[in-house]
């Protein structure tokens, strides 16, 4: 789904709700379809300040396994997946603001993961191994 689909859909599901609680109970109705909109919010606020708590103990740009972190990357997800899964906010490597972002996290033996970021969605990855002659 693009990005100007999906902002444009998340409005309108969100009324069809009101409206449908409205049709089914009135204000009632209204309430209730309010308060499952507002726990879903809270829901997703508060993962998003436990993503952020845990990556803020850990250096910028680092992460356990570079190797596994690689394995574990899926085209589309968003910034803050790939945030939660290195435990750590990445190594900015484009310029502020520019697109794509490009973001890095590189682990204890050198190992590196390069995410490059459109819209906030991971569109393509790399990982860079150190070279044996560098180990040596």
């Amino acid at each position: 789904m693009s990005t100007r689909l999906r902002n444009l859909a998340i409005p309108v599901v969100i009324i069809a709700l009101l409206l449908a609680g409205w049709q089914s109970m009135r204000w009632q109705g209204v309430l209730a379809v309010g308060g499952g909109l507002l726990l879903w919010a809270l829901l997703h606020f508060t993962r998003l300040m436990n993503v952020m708590h845990k990556a803020a103990r850990n250096p910028i740009g680092h992460v356990g396994s570079a190797v596994m972190l690689n394995a574990r990357l899926r085209p589309g997800v968003n910034l803050m997946h790939v945030v939660a899964l290195t435990r750590a906010l990445g190594r900015q490597l484009s310029a502020e603001g520019q697109e794509p972002e490009i973001y890095a996290w590189t682990d204890a033996g050198g190992a590196q993961v390069c995410c490059e970021f459109v819209q906030g969605r991971l569109v393509r990855w790399q990982l860079e191994r150190p070279s044996a002659a560098a180990g040596t």
